[in-house]
């Protein structure tokens, strides 16, 4: 004799175990900490600027001879390790690349993405010496202009776009590499799709890992207000001021230069007062006549950050309120 099972019955126990087997996945899957979340965004960063590269140089017509990526990653990893080296010797610490392979790896992306960028945004002709002045200066900053924040040495300069502005104030022959080149080959619709693509990636990758949407947003609502401002006030032709945000430059700057993890804040109101603040230091030095202002613009607020790291906990601060006292019920 066999029992039959009311549908009532059968539909509570599939929620049932609809449920517990969602509870033992959200158990098995914790949130990510935040050095596993930094290590798998930087990770993703080095893999993507790696792709680009090899991309660009072989379908998009970058413009930089072929061995550029490849002098500019090697001398980054050199580089990086010597500073990391001395650094250590100095202050009687191990180095971070100790440990083994992963730890060198680990340790190793952040030179890997610094020596790319580098050496795709710079313009040096056919000399390679600007690149490599470039990135050691890059690298160098990591370690020169450092402040201890809650209890830890972090470096506030966004290390490849200040070795690029080094390097365009010491050689005025130096220039940006130019805008077109990101698509020179690009015909119909991939002029559409490839900025949309790493529109999209550079987006999600933010928003799941990097946290930084506040100041992406704050950024672009920024950029937006200041040339609506220049039109407004300066006369200045809307249409063009509106015009960088369109590029797939500006799209990588956004994306991968303004965000980076280890120079712009966390707090969410922090990156908004960042994202702005940069968007206007951009209008008031293009309103100067500053050539290639987005990168200026992003060393400047970085450093005015730096200055606020180091003075707010310096300040005096008002003592608490005393309590009030009692009073006697006789």
């Amino acid at each position: 004799m066999t029992a039959t099972v009311p549908p009532a019955a059968t539909d509570a126990t599939k929620t049932t175990v609809a449920e517990s087997a969602e509870s033992v996945k959200q158990v098995s899957a914790p949130p990510l900490a935040p050095q596993a979340r930094r290590v798998r965004a930087l990770a993703r960063f080095a893999t993507t600027i790696t792709i680009f590269n090899i991309v660009g140089h072989a379908l998009l017509g970058f413009e930089q001879a072929p061995i550029t990526p490849i002098v500019a990653a090697l001398v980054s990893y050199a580089s990086i390790i010597l500073f990391e080296m001395l650094d250590a010797w100095a202050h009687d610490r191990t180095p971070e690349y100790a440990g083994g392979w992963k730890n060198m790896v680990v340790f190793l992306l952040p030179a890997h993405i610094t020596g790319l960028a580098c050496g795709m945004l710079l313009w040096g002709n056919a000399s390679l010496w600007p690149y490599v002045l470039a990135i050691v200066i890059a690298n160098g900053s990591k370690y020169a202009f450092r402040l201890r924040v809650r209890g830890r040495l972090r470096h506030v300069l966004n290390p490849s776009n200040f070795g690029i502005v080094v390097v365009l104030l010491v050689f005025p022959w130096v220039g940006i590499a130019p805008p077109y080149h990101f698509t020179s080959f690009t015909i119909g619709g991939l002029d559409w799709l490839l900025p949309l693509g790493i529109l999209m990636f550079g987006t999600m990758l933010n928003l799941k890992l990097t946290g930084k949407m506040p100041l992406i947003l704050a950024w672009l609502g920024g950029f937006a207000a200041q040339a609506v401002l220049r039109w407004a006030i300066f006369d200045h032709a809307l249409i063009g001021a509106l015009l960088p945000m369109t590029g797939l430059a500006f799209i990588l700057f956004t994306n991968y230069m303004i965000t980076d993890p280890a120079t712009s804040p966390m707090v969410p109101r922090n990156q908004v007062v960042f994202g702005l603040t940069c968007a206007a230091v951009y209008g008031v030095l293009v309103l100067s006549g500053v050539v290639f202002g987005l990168f200026f613009a992003l060393v400047i607020t970085c450093g005015l950050r730096g200055v606020v790291l180091y003075v707010a906990p310096r300040l005096p601060r008002s003592a608490p309120a005393p309590a009030p006292v009692p009073r006697s019920s006789t």
